[in-house]
């Protein structure tokens, strides 16, 4: 990555004006113009999107869907445990990101993989259902999380999977058993992100557990890049739909 896409990048995220009536609108003008340095700058920005990868288990002859997809990049990390699927949907609002996403899909020679221009609160694949659905750093971008997250359980077959990794903050006073956070990460992170329309969240954890029976759970920081010395709190999160 060179520093001018770098800069490009960091323009975006930190002096462009996002404009849009619509949240697809605000999308498309964060992200049109950066789509295609978008994998290279946040390879290093979000963190544990392998990691949920590889713990995931794509079912045999089953249905994929990846709410927030972008770029695709999540289906680059899950690499041949693509070949069992019968179908993936690389779900996302920005039409750049889904152009990188398409020619992605081309390049790999993917004949079950499908990118669509929908919305995480609405879209229902054809089939009707599907056996396993993820959330990669999108949560925080979709206003209604709460309708994406009660979406995916109603899409999900009984003993479905949901695999989600994002940016998080912490409740004031949180579950004895997980992480506790100052009262500046608490404040700085929703205010840095919120400036780009990122919303770290405190009740995104507790509403995945209430929601759906975790299999796996893990709290983590990782540094930003030029952002010298900070540690942003994010979470990976497995769950399965209660039969």
């Amino acid at each position: 990555m060179s520093l001018a896409s770098d800069l490009k990048v960091l323009y975006h995220m930190t002096l462009k004006p996002i404009r849009g009536k619509t949240h697809a609108e605000r999308l498309e003008s964060f992200y049109g113009k950066q789509a295609d340095a978008y994998d290279s700058f946040r390879a290093r920005l979000l963190k544990g999107r392998t990691e949920l990868c590889q713990a995931l288990t794509m079912p045999a002859d089953g249905v994929w869907v990846d709410f927030g997809a972008g770029t695709g990049a999540n289906a680059d990390f899950l690499g041949e445990k693509l070949k069992p699927l019968k179908k993936g949907y690389l779900v996302d609002l920005s039409s750049g990101l889904l152009a990188v996403a398409r020619k992605r899909i081309a390049e790999r020679g993917w004949t079950n993989i499908e990118a669509v221009e929908a919305d995480a609160t609405t879209f229902v694949p054809p089939e009707g259902s599907a056996d396993l659905v993820t959330f990669s750093y999108s949560l925080t971008m979709i206003p209604d999380w709460f309708a994406a997250i009660d979406h995916a359980l109603s899409i999900l077959k009984p003993g479905g999977m949901i695999g989600v990794v994002d940016f998080y903050v912490a409740r004031k006073y949180p579950d004895a058993s997980r992480s506790k956070h100052s009262w500046l990460t608490r404040t700085f992170w929703p205010t840095w992100f919120g400036m780009d329309n990122v919303f770290p969240n405190p009740d995104h954890v507790p509403y995945l557990h209430r929601r759906f029976e975790a299999v796996q759970f893990s709290e983590h920081r990782a540094k930003m890049p030029y952002l010298p010395l900070t540690r942003v709190p994010y979470y990976i999160f497995l769950g399965r739909k209660p039969a």
